[in-house]
C-alpha cells in the first residue's frame, strides 16, 4: 500500500538540502522545517561573522532541533566560514606537501570545532580526489596531491579530525574528479581510466574515508565508462548502489553535488537529475548555490512525489533515503552534545602553512632574501575557479605591506594586462605572484618578460607548483590567507619563515 500523500511530501522534503539567501532564516525555510525539511546548506552569502552564524543556526534549530546544517568548507582556497578575511588554514595541497597526517588531523579538528561552535553539523569536505591531471581546472590545490596513497592517508586523517571536532565529514567527489580537464560546473567530465586503474587510483582515498568512518560521501557529476558507459555517477545505480554501497560497503549518507550544475541539469533538467539521483541510490539532494528560493525547492519536492506516484521512483527507496538522513541528523546531535567547548583557533593553521612553504633558489648563497624596505607586488589573476568564491580574498600584497609598510600592489587579469606589467616597480624589489602558472600561456609570457627585465624578482606560486621559474621561487601550495602570511614572513625574514622552508639548489 502506498504511503499517504502527506507522508510522501514529508519524505521528499527530508532528502532536500537547499540553500537560501540572507543572514537570517527566511520565513519559508522555517515553515518548511516544520513540514519535514531535513537540512539546509550555507554559503558565503549567509556568513557575516561567528556570532551571526551562531544566531542563524540557533533560529533554524528552534524550528527543528535535529536539522542538518551543511556548509562547503574545505579550508584553503575554498572557504565559506572565512569568506571575508580568507582562510586561516591551508588547503589540502599544502597539507599533502607537508605529509604529516597528525598535522592534517589537527587542522581538521580545529576547523570542526569552529564549525560546531557556530552550529554547522555537516561539512562537504574533505576533497578526496587524486589530482593526477595537473591541467585539472576545478580541483588542483583542493586535492592533497597526485599520489593515491598520500591522498588516502590525509583524507582519513581529515575525516577523523573533523568528526572529532563534532562535525560530520563528507568525502567528495565520488568516484574521483582528479583526472579531468573539464569542470563539472560547466559540462560533463569523462574519466577514461579502466577499472583496474580506478581501483589503484581514484577509489583508494574513498576506501580510506569509509574506513575512517566518514558519515557522508558526495557524488561527482562524472561519466566513468568503466563503471557506467551511459550515466553520470550521480545518476548511476551501478556507481552509487553497486559500487559505493555494495563493493565499498558504505552505509552513510550519499549527498549529490549541486544538482543545478550543468553536467547533470543540462541534459536531465533540475528535477530530472534529482529524481534520477535518488533512484540511483543518493540520499540527499544538494541545491541552492544558484537556485536558492522556495519555488525551486517546491519544484524538487513535488517532482520527487510525482515520481513516486508514477512508479519512476520506488517509495521504499525514498523512505530509505529519508531514514539515512535522519540517522545522520541523530549522529550530529550526539556529536554536538559531546564536543569540547571551542575557545578560538589554536594557530595550527598558520603552523601548517609555514611548514608547507617550499623555496627553490638558483643559488642559495646569493639568495636575494630577506626582502627589506617597500617592495612592488604584481599579482597575475587567472580566470576564476567557480568552486572558489569570488568574494574570497587572495594575494600577497596585503600581508607584505603589513610587514614592509609602503609596499605597493597591482593585479592584472589577461584582459587588462599592460605591455609592461612591472613598469611601476621603479627601483623597488619586485615580487611576482601567480596561480597555476603552468596552465596559463599569457601569464607565462608576462612572467618571462618580467624576469628578463628584472632577474632579481621573486616568484611566488599560490597554485600548483608545476612550473618553477626565477632565481628564487616560493611555493605556498594554495592561496589561503594563512599561506600568504607564511610566505610574507619567509620573504621578509620575520617569525620562523625561512627556517621552516626547504631550500633546493
Amino acid at each position: 500500500m502506498s504511503a499517504p500523500m502527506g507522508n510522501l511530501t514529508g519524505l521528499a522534503a527530508a532528502v532536500l538540502q537547499p540553500g537560501f539567501v540572507g543572514t537570517t532564516p527566511p520565513e519559508w525555510v522555517c515553515r518548511w522545517l516544520g513540514e519535514g525539511l531535513g537540512g539546509v546548506v550555507l554559503f558565503a552569502r549567509n556568513v557575516v561573522d561567528p556570532g551571526q552564524v551562531t544566531a542563524l543556526t540557533a533560529a533554524l534549530r528552534a524550528e527543528r532541533p535535529d536539522i542538518v546544517v551543511a556548509i562547503d568548507e574545505e579550508g584553503g582556497d575554498v572557504t565559506r566560514i572565512e569568506s571575508g578575511p580568507g582562510s586561516s588554514r591551508p588547503g589540502n595541497l599544502a597539507l599533502g606537501a607537508v605529509d604529516d597526517p597528525y598535522l592534517t588531523e589537527e587542522v581538521a579538528r580545529d576547523l570542526g570545532a569552529e564549525l560546531a561552535a557556530v552550529g554547522v553539523t555537516l561539512d562537504y569536505a574533505p576533497d578526496a580526489d587524486v589530482n593526477s591531471n595537473p591541467d585539472n581546472p576545478v580541483i588542483g590545490v583542493r586535492s592533497f596531491g597526485a599520489d593515491p596513497g598520500l591522498v588516502a592517508r590525509h583524507t582519513a586523517a581529515w575525516v577523523r579530525g573533523l568528526q572529532a571536532g563534532g562535525v560530520a565529514a563528507c568525502a567528495k567527489h565520488f568516484p574521483g574528479h582528479g583526472d579531468t580537464r573539464v569542470d563539472s560546473h560547466h559540462d560533463l567530465p569523462r574519466i577514461t581510466a579502466d577499472r583496474a586503474r580506478l581501483d589503484a587510483g581514484e577509489l583508494v582515498p574513498f576506501r580510506a574515508a569509509i574506513a575512517a568512518g566518514a558519515q557522508a560521501v558526495m557524488t561527482g557529476h562524472l561519466l566513468v565508462p568503466a563503471l557506467d558507459p551511459a550515466l553520470p555517477a550521480t545518476l548511476s545505480r551501478a556507481v552509487l548502489t553497486d559500487l559505493l554501497r555494495g563493493e565499498l560497503g558504505f552505509q552513510g549518507v550519499v549527498v549529490t553535488d549541486a544538482v543545478e550544475m550543468r553536467a547533470v541539469a543540462g541534459p536531465y533538467g533540475l528535477t530530472g537529475a534529482a529524481v534520477r539521483a535518488l533512484a540511483a541510490g543518493a540520499d540527499a539532494i544538494c541545491v541552492g548555490g544558484e537556485h536558492a528560493d522556495e519555488a525551486t525547492t517546491r519544484r524538487l519536492r513535488d517532482a520527487i512525489v510525482a515520481a513516486v506516484v508514477a512508479g519512476e521512483l520506488p517509495e521504499e527507496r525514498l523512505a530509505e533515503a529519508a531514514k539515512r538522513v535522519g540517522q545522520l541528523a541523530a549522529w550530529t546531535v550526539t556529536a554536538r552534545a559531546g564536543r569540547p567547548r571551542h575557545t578560538g583557533g589554536n594557530g595550527v593553521g598558520l603552523t601548517a602553512a609555514r611548514r608547507a612553504l617550499r623555496v627553490t633558489a638558483a643559488d642559495a648563497d646569493a639568495s636575494p632574501l630577506p626582502l627589506t624596505g617597500p617592495v612592488h607586488v604584481v599579482e597575475f589573476a587567472p580566470p576564476r575557479n567557480i568552486a572558489i568564491g569570488a568574494e574570497t580574498p587572495w594575494g600577497l600584497g596585503e600581508p607584505l605591506a603589513d610587514l614592509l609598510p609602503g609596499t605597493t600592489t597591482v593585479r592584472y587579469a589577461e584582459t587588462d594586462l599592460p605591455a609592461d606589467p612591472v613598469a611601476g616597480a621603479a627601483d623597488r624589489r619586485l615580487v611576482l605572484v601567480v596561480r597555476d602558472l603552468h596552465r596559463h600561456r599569457w601569464m607565462r609570457t608576462a612572467v618571462a618578460r618580467a624576469l628578463a627585465a628584472r632577474p632579481d624578482a621573486v616568484v611566488v606560486e599560490l597554485g600548483l607548483p608545476v612550473l618553477v621559474t626565477g632565481r628564487v621561487h616560493v611555493a605556498t601550495h594554495g592561496a589561503s590567507m594563512a599561506g600568504a602570511r607564511a610566505a610574507a614572513e619567509l620573504l621578509t625574514g620575520t617569525s620562523i619563515g625561512v627556517h621552516d622552508a626547504r631550500v633546493r639548489c
